[in-house]
């Protein structure tokens, strides 16, 4: 007699997109497509190597991975945020912390994007498209991190140039960049100005690929200027422009990181429920002890919480509404939540999932600085509470 066969198991709860439509559907298919081939089966031994070779820069170039909504005017798609959110969760999803490609794709090319010349335009962003050149954002210093207002890289003014000295520090795409938009202090008060600064223009220098907790693909770098000469042409918007000009890039940048975090958080929990379902203890699954059963409910309900307010705010950020303020509020929660998450999946996982063979591992220790980078969550905390009670 054949028995019936067992219905597949139910996966994690999931909430409706509404807003994402078919031609949405068919870009991530393939965006899936090309992470699930070109990715995935690299990342172990770009983890080893400690960066990602050019060549997958150029293959997500031509697969449209990059600059999604680059204007086609400047050889990109055109397409909306969505694309972008699209390209950035398949990435996250995988656990892929190596390719840099949203830092490139959504904090480089939009200041180029909103602020640049358009001979500037015309010469970075097809090259962008492409992966022929990679971008890269110098904010963070060995004294400046979240205060951009302690930044000590200075410019002066040369001849009818620039001329730019100082260090930064952990700058992801260090050490692939060619292209670096740098912070630095003006002259005469003006305060900070935004800089583009080719990877071989003489006197820069690249320092040593940071080593660190998580994130072991990514390139991360000191990099250091010493006496850079920059043309005329090197100036991004106007002398003095750059806070204003960051500030406007960083509630683009952490709502990328919110979505980044909310896929990696599903991503977690979908590995922990199938490890709850596949380990033995007791003589029964893992998954039918209460205490993991519970445990995954309070992830899921998290991850639940973190679906609906990303969506929510890339629909305002659609309509051209989201602010500072609310990137602030969604940046401290998903990436606090992914924190909770990873670690109560690394502990329904016990000693193995310490074990860096293990994707919950390393899902684990690329989650820590997700409360750091693009702001600490106590400076997000500060932008939200002094929009709430007014700054005096």
């Amino acid at each position: 007699m054949n028995r019936p066969e067992r219905p597949p198991a139910p996966g994690p709860l999931a909430l409706p997109r509404p807003i994402f439509e078919e031609e949405h559907i068919l870009f991530r298919e393939a965006a899936r497509r090309f992470v699930e081939a070109e990715i995935v089966p690299h990342h172990a031994a770009w983890e080893d190597a400690g960066v990602v070779p050019r060549e997958i820069w150029l293959r997500a170039g031509e697969a449209g991975l990059l600059c999604p909504t680059v204007p086609e005017e400047w050889g990109g798609p055109g397409a909306d945020f969505l694309c972008a959110a699209i390209a950035i969760e398949e990435v996250a999803r995988v656990g892929a912390s190596g390719p840099g490609f949203w830092i490139h794709s959504e904090m480089v090319a939009p200041y180029l994007t909103r602020f640049g010349s358009e001979a500037q335009k015309a010469r970075w962003l097809p090259a962008f498209v492409r992966g022929e050149a990679i971008g890269a954002v110098a904010m963070s210093e060995p004294g400046a991190g979240s205060d951009l207002r302690g930044i000590r890289t200075r410019a002066s003014r040369h001849g009818s140039g620039w001329r730019l000295s100082g260090q930064k520090v952990f700058i992801s795409n260090g050490q692939l960049a060619d292209l670096v938009v740098v912070a630095a202090q003006t002259g005469n008060g003006a305060g900070i100005s935004l800089f583009l600064v080719p990877g071989d223009a003489p006197g820069f220098q690249r320092g040593r690929n940071l080593r660190k907790l998580g994130g072991h693909a990514q390139d991360t770098s000191e990099l250091f200027f010493d006496e850079v000469e920059l043309g005329p042409d090197a100036l991004l918007g106007e002398e003095g422009g750059g806070f204003s000009m960051l500030m406007a890039g960083l509630a683009r940048e952490r709502l990328a990181i919110a979505v980044s975090c909310q896929a990696k958080a599903e991503a977690v929990l979908e590995i922990s429920l199938d490890y709850a379902r596949e380990r033995e203890m007791f003589g029964q699954r893992l998954g039918d002890l209460q205490a993991a059963r519970h445990r995954l409910a309070l992830m899921q309900t998290e991850v639940l919480q973190g679906r609906a307010f990303v969506d929510s705010l890339l629909a305002l950020h659609l309509q051209g509404a989201l602010d500072a303020t609310m990137a602030a509020a969604a940046k401290y929660a998903l990436t606090e939540m992914l924190g909770r998450v990873a670690d109560a999946g690394l502990q329904l996982h016990g000693g193995w999932g310490y074990m860096t063979e293990y994707p919950i591992a390393r899902f684990f220790a690329d989650a820590r600085v997700e409360r750091i980078a693009g702001g600490a969550s106590e400076v997000m905390l500060d932008i939200v509470g002094k929009a709430m009670v007014g700054r005096r």
